[in-house]
């Protein structure tokens, strides 16, 4: 989806821009050519319009014109009805920003850091959870194109054609309840965006100029600008199990008629599945394929917010296949990090395939996607980091028993020894170092 909306974005750059349709490229030297005949020559209103850029299709520009024309007889200036009834016009492709739902460790900030790194065009990561109404303490909406226009190196051309990644967008949903108090970090952030997201001017401080001295911006247009949302949505699939009158995770669980991010979130944390964690991201992946506009409404979005985002794309939960190639496979992987470590200590570090599957089932459990491995990863290893400094161990091997608790891990000291006759070797060199 973001390939197919990146490619097709600046696609509709290309045909709403003066020369996508079969324009001119050289109007340019053309009006070169004109300025250079002027110096020697008189220039006729119709060259200085067009240099001007009010030609016929500027508003002054057109209506110098006509009026001079209408008073030479030449024609009569055209209506109104006429101007909308004509066949030949300009077709203008609008923009279809998107909105990223799924679980959290899902890979969506690392989608929009993947497409920065890949793009020559300004790209800007904007974490919604700072942002806050204006004239609040906190960081105001013109920063998010702020950050666009730094990135694009202060050019306004190339940041009026950026893309921009609003991250953890759920986090300023409204919070019902609090009528007579100011939501100025969800509900108005919400109400400060509307406009910014369908196109308007906006004036962003000037590099170096104090936040609130006036008079100091910059004028961004943000027609051409493709916003990209995304956010977790805990507890989402839920109210859409509720609209389709299912009985949702799992048979007899509770009814709620709360509404909110804090309510349902905080009904997901109070009920207790009796279904396998593999089990209840099937049914959460199933729920969350038929999200539509009102159940980001009901979860504490507003309408306006969410109909300017007319792309709902939910991602699925992760299985133990996909934990398992984000353990090994790409070229950051958090397995080769763990053998780089042990390897400046002259020690091999290695994973039986059993116990890489009974890692990935300990993080599909702790419900927190690819970031529980690392938090899985130091607890296992913490033993064999503090065991292999100066201690001659030249292999350490981790087994499914050992991920399990079944077991310790197994060491290599230039021969096969256990793990238990290396523990007692080194039980004199590891007290020296407690004491050191």
């Amino acid at each position: 989806v973001l390939s197919v909306a990146v490619y097709n974005h600046y696609k509709r750059i290309y045909n709403n821009s003066p020369n996508g349709q079969g324009g001119n490229n050289n109007n340019s030297r053309q009006d070169i050519a004109v300025m250079e005949q002027g110096l020697h020559q008189n220039i006729t209103h119709r060259d200085l319009l067009h240099i001007t850029g009010l030609g016929h299709s500027g508003v002054i520009g057109s209506t110098f014109s006509n009026g001079q024309e209408s008073a030479q007889g030449r024609g009569s200036p055209a209506t109104g009805s006429e101007i909308l009834d004509k066949t030949t016009h300009e077709l203008k492709l609008e923009k279809s920003n998107i909105l990223l739902l799924g679980p959290t460790g899902s890979g969506k900030t690392l989608l929009a850091q993947t497409i920065a790194q890949c793009l020559d065009v300004p790209f800007a990561i904007c974490d919604c959870t700072t942002l806050t109404q204006a004239g609040y303490v906190g960081e105001d909406i013109e920063s998010v194109i702020g950050k666009l226009l730094q990135d694009a190196g202060f050019s306004v051309d190339r940041a009026q054609i950026g893309i921009v990644f609003l991250d953890e967008v759920d986090k300023i949903g409204a919070v019902p309840g609090i009528h007579q108090l100011r939501d100025v970090g969800g509900e108005g952030v919400q109400q400060g965006m509307l406009k910014m997201l369908e196109g308007t001017v906006v004036n962003v401080p000037e590099r170096n100029s104090p936040r609130k001295l006036r008079g100091e911006t910059i004028q961004v247009d943000t027609t051409n600008i493709l916003f990209v949302a995304s956010g977790a949505y805990n507890g989402l699939e839920r109210l859409i199990q509720r609209r389709n009158n299912e009985n949702y995770l799992g048979f007899g669980a509770p009814v709620s008629s709360s509404q909110g991010r804090r309510a349902v979130a905080q009904e997901a944390t109070l009920y207790q599945s009796s279904q396998t964690a593999e089990e209840e991201n099937l049914e959460k992946d199933a729920a969350l394929k038929q999200v539509q506009a009102r159940d980001l409404i009901d979860f504490g979005m507003i309408p306006e917010f969410v109909g300017r985002f007319p792309v709902l794309v939910p991602f699925h939960s992760l299985n133990k296949n996909m934990l398992v190639r984000i353990l090994t496979e790409p070229k950051n992987a958090l397995l080769p990090q763990y053998q780089r470590l042990l390897a400046m200590d002259h020690c091999e570090l290695t994973f039986t395939p059993e116990a890489l599957n009974a890692i990935a089932s300990l993080a599909m459990e702790r419900k927190t996607g690819a970031r529980g491995l690392r938090a899985i990863m130091e607890s296992l290893l913490l033993e064999p980091m503090f065991e292999v400094p100066g201690s001659g161990i030249t292999a350490v091997h981790v087994t499914e028993e050992y991920v399990k608790g079944e077991s310790g891990p197994l060491y290599d000291k230039g021969s096969d020894i256990s793990s238990a006759e290396v523990n007692e070797e080194d039980d004199v060199n590891t007290s020296i170092r407690i004491k050191q």
